[in-house]
């Protein structure tokens, strides 16, 4: 998923008001932002295979120490003690570690049976909503929507920029959705992890945005 991953972080901040915007994003993407690294390291393994299911050109070839269900676990969990031990903020650390595992079920969702469950096992999950660019597009969309409902009915603004801050940012959202999907395969797997990297603008823009709106 893209989005979805955005979505559920966002829906997060109404059982972890304290909690910013920002971190409950990077908690979602963690598995994300740690893959890149370990792509352009060549721990990890992603190529570049036009038509490979409706929605995306990416095959992944390894990923098992961003995206095992093991691995998120321990990224999970390893996540939340870094916040508990900062912040004191049980609900807040609860959250982070769920939202770090919901990455590898939401990917299960979508994904061909790509996702590895241990580093070292053989056994590969995937449902493949990915093979329909319907299903797909109507599954994450709806639930975007439907998480943003959540985010702006458990905060409300500070100030204006608080109102058009949070409308740049899902636009963003939905522009990275979009042009992952619609736009055309990547030159290379560098290219693809440096692009992905860029979710860290996500991270920062969703605290900005999180400052300048209080929770209800």
């Amino acid at each position: 998923m893209v989005i979805g991953h955005y979505a559920v972080a966002m829906a997060a901040k109404r059982v972890a008001p304290r909690t910013s915007l920002g971190t409950l994003i990077a908690a979602a993407l963690l598995l994300d932002l740690i893959w890149p690294l370990l792509v352009l390291l060549g721990i990890e393994i992603v190529t570049i295979t036009p038509g490979a299911t409706a929605v995306t050109p990416l095959t992944f070839v390894s990923y098992p120490y961003s995206h095992s269900l093991l691995m998120s676990v321990v990224w999970g969990l390893l996540f939340a003690a870094g916040y508990f031990v900062a912040r004191r903020y049980v609900p807040g650390a609860i959250a982070l570690g769920v939202l770090v595992v919901s990455h590898w079920i939401l990917d299960a969702v979508v994904h061909v049976p790509d996702l590895p469950l241990t580093p070292w096992g053989s056994t590969r999950i995937g449902l493949g909503l990915w093979n329909s660019l319907p299903l797909s597009l109507g599954v994450e969309l709806v639930l975007f929507a439907f998480c943003v409902a959540i985010y702006v009915g458990t905060t409300s603004r500070r100030d204006s920029t608080g109102t058009w801050g949070l409308a740049l940012m899902s636009a963003l959202m939905l522009l990275i959705y979009v042009a992952a999907i619609f736009g055309p395969p990547p030159p290379s797997a560098s290219a693809v992890a440096w692009t992905d990297m860029g979710q860290w603008l996500v991270v920062v823009l969703a605290a900005w945005v999180d400052r300048h709106r209080r929770a209800s």
